[in-house]
This record gives C-alpha cells, sequence and structure tokens, in this order.
C-alpha cells in the first residue's frame, strides 16, 4: 500500500495516516519487510564518478575532524567516512551525487531497484546497498551495517531517535534553522558536502544546478511573480497544497514562480496545507501543478465538478505530473532537478502562455 505524502510517525502528523491508498506527493511508501534486502556492496562505501558528472573526486582528509552544527547540538566526524547509511527520506541522491554509494539507503516511496530513482542510477553504478524500511528506523539493521556515518537530513528524526542513532555512529540530522523535512536541497548538499570531506563538489553541483534554474528563469521573464499552487490529494474528501518552505515551492520560486500566503498560513509550522475538496478554490491560481502521479488521483481530480469552475482549468493552466516527475519533484536534489527540468519546463510554457488553447503536455 502506498503513502505518498507526509512522514507520520510524529504524533502531530498522525491524522495522515488515513486512507493511505488516496494520499499523495512527499511521502514514505514500501513495503515493511525490506529488512531481508541483502548488502552486496561488501561493506565498503564506493567512490563512483558517474556518466552524468556527479561528483567523484575523494574526500578531503585535512577537513577532519569535522564538527557540524544541528537541531539537537553539533556532530563530530573525526575522519572521512567509508561506511555511509543514509536514513533520510530523501538524502541518498545527494551523498550518491557526491561520489559515495552509501552501505544502506531508506526507501521513501516508488518501488525503485535498491531505493534509488532513474536520475541518481548512474552514481549507485553496479552496486547493491541494502534498503531500509521506509517506517520506523530499524536501530539493529542499521547498526548491523558498521556505519561510520549516519546522514538523516530528510529524515525528521526525533531527539530520542538521534540519540539512539548517535549511540552507533556519528548522526548528522537537519539543521534547526528550517521546518521538518523543509531543508533547501542547496543546504542539504552543502551540509553532506561539509560531513563527507566533499564541500567543495558539493558547491560546484549547487552553482551547476543553480545555473540551470537561473538560465530557465531567464528564459522565461513572464513567469516572474505569477502565484503557484502545488497541490495533491490527501484522501478521498481532503486535498492541500504545499507551503513555501516545502522542497517544492522553492523550486518553483527558483523559477520566479510565488507561492500563496494564504498556503503558509494554513500551513502554519508544517510544509503543506490541507482543506477538503469543496474548498478547492483555494488552489485556483496562476498555474496549477497536481503532484499525484498517479493516473487513478489524477482521474479522481478531473472527476470532481468544482475542478470544472477553476480558471486554472478553464486557462488551460494546469499540469499533472507523471510518476518519474513527481518523484523528481518531491526529492528535489543536485540530480533530480536537471532531470525534471527536461520536460517540466515545456510544460510551465504551455501552462503560463496566456492561451488556452495551447495543450500542456502531461507527464514525459
Amino acid at each position: 500500500m502506498h503513502l505518498h505524502h507526509a512522514f507520520v510517525r510524529s504524533p502531530r502528523r498522525a491524522h495522515l495516516g488515513v486512507a493511505l491508498a488516496l494520499v499523495v506527493a512527499f511521502a514514505a511508501c514500501g513495503s515493511d519487510d525490506d529488512d531481508s534486502a541483502a548488502d552486496t556492496t561488501g561493506g565498503v562505501a564506493v567512490d563512483a564518478t558517474a556518466a552524468d558528472g556527479t561528483a567523484g573526486s575523494a574526500a578531503d582528509s585535512a577537513a577532519f575532524p569535522v564538527t557540524i552544527e544541528h537541531k539537537y547540538g553539533e556532530t563530530t566526524i573525526e575522519a572521512p567516512p567509508e561506511r555511509v547509511v543514509s536514513v533520510g527520506f530523501a538524502d541518498q541522491d545527494p551523498v550518491l551525487a557526491l561520489g559515495i554509494v552509501p552501505v544502506g539507503i531508506r526507501d521513501w516511496y516508488g518501488d525503485q531497484p535498491f531505493a534509488t530513482w532513474p536520475w541518481a542510477t548512474p552514481a549507485l553504478g553496479d552496486a547493491e546497498p541494502t534498503v531500509l524500511p521506509s517506517t520506523e528506523l530499524n536501530f539493529e539493521q542499521i547498526r548491523s551495517l558498521d556505519p561510520d556515518l549516519i546522514v538523516g537530513v530528510s529524515s525528521g528524526m526525533t531527539e530520542e531517535e538521534y540519540a539512539t542513532l548517535s549511540a552507533i555512529a556519528p548522526t548528522l540530522p537537519q539543521s534547526a534553522e528550517y521546518i521538518d523535512y523543509g531543508v533547501p536541497w542547496q543546504e542539504a548538499t552543502r551540509v553532506i558536502g561539509e560531513a563527507t570531506g566533499r564541500l567543495a563538489d558539493a558547491e560546484a553541483l549547487i552553482a551547476d544546478v543553480e545555473g540551470q534554474l537561473q538560465s530557465a528563469a531567464d528564459a522565461h521573464p513572464e513567469w516572474d511573480g505569477l502565484e503557484a499552487a502545488v497541490g495533491y490529494v490527501l484522501s478521498e474528501t481532503e486535498i492541500g497544497a504545499y507551503a513555501s518552505a516545502d522542497p517544492r515551492p522553492r523550486l518553483m520560486a527558483a523559477l520566479g514562480f510565488v507561492t500563496p500566503a494564504e498556503f503558509d498560513e494554513l500551513a502554519g509550522d508544517l510544509f503543506y496545507s490541507s482543506f477538503s475538496f469543496e474548498e478547492m478554490g483555494r488552489l485556483d491560481r496562476d498555474v496549477l501543478v497536481w503532484i499525484s502521479g498517479d493516473p487513478a488521483i489524477n482521474d479522481q481530480i478531473r472527476a470532481n465538478p468544482l475542478r470544472e469552475q477553476l480558471a486554472a482549468v478553464t486557462g488551460g493552466r494546469e499540469i499533472f505530473l507523471d510518476q518519474l516527475q513527481a518523484g523528481a519533484f518531491s526529492f528535489s536534489s543536485s540530480l533530480s532537478i536537471p532531470y525534471l527540468l527536461e520536460t517540466f519546463v515545456p510544460q510551465l510554457e504551455s501552462a503560463a502562455d496566456g492561451d488556452p488553447s495551447t495543450e500542456v503536455p502531461v507527464g514525459a
């Protein structure tokens, strides 16, 4: 059963566990029985130079020991890590982009081989890391991988979980500067680069992808200041939109779009807002992006009679992402963003051209 939205382990998000088969977008899904996945990497983290140009240089030994501050204090890493375990839902991307193949990767959703999506598979190479379940952290499984660094920037780990993980190996949670699951991809890349002795590689990756985003924005000055809603379906009766602190609206902002303040007010200290289908009008903006990636969910959206009343629909300003696009959008990493832009930019061009007759491509 798929769970496509928020991480539901904390009490304040327990309500998101309802109607799991219908929940869409930023989530953890997969089998609870992934513990049996084999670790065939031979117990060694692999430096990889991928064909797509991801970083592959060795760690800078002179950078160690390195101490990194975070929401639960600080973590000191004494030497270049050789056995990295990624417990964040999206941290495998920046780790792989920096030329490191983790010995363990936590699953998120999508049933991808070794919890690695197509944009990151070149960096994975032939390695077969252990897949950690998307549900509760399995501390004994993590301990069995003998890690010397545990990366959990996108994990939403609690202080108790941090204490348990830190007893296994140096552990890297997110900065206190951001809401849970709201760390910008640049910051995630940078802090993981610092922790692994590859900060120069991290900065190069950031500069390259920021350049691609800026080029897309510069080529479309008409996008500047347009309001964008990134919407999802939570259940048969509930929908929502992501707040500006979420990685997806952050990506839209890099392209010139603006997240309505209303969504931030509704979200409070969370990365998303939710409301009933009857309030679908809240999503009626200059551009409306549906991030379900599931044809059945998209059919549910299209079948709702209130949708036909949206100016975004009658004006041809609605975009439906396919599964890979939705995944790339949700990961919002230095690997997934270039992958997404290839198909998403043409969709945005069609949706924001001011011509209702222009057909917006669906998916890739």
